[in-house]
């Protein structure tokens, strides 16, 4: 991924965090869309960028997977 998307600039950490925050919302019945709703306001990330966080999330398995 190249620096300039926004992504490079949000340490591992702070993605996980968000990925977390994702799942969690899902688990508590949120569909896809509003959980990326309500990620994208509370952590101020755009929606590209949480979607490469998800499928960040998804690939290397990040807790609670």
């Amino acid at each position: 991924m190249t620096p300039d998307n926004g992504h490079e600039q949000l340490v591992e950490d702070r993605r996980k965090e968000i990925f977390l925050a994702l799942v969690e919302a899902q688990d508590r019945e949120m569909d896809v869309a509003q959980s990326h709703r309500f990620v994208v306001r509370r952590f101020g990330v755009s929606e590209r960028q949480l979607r490469e966080i998800e499928e960040e999330g998804l690939d290397c398995e990040w807790p609670p997977l």
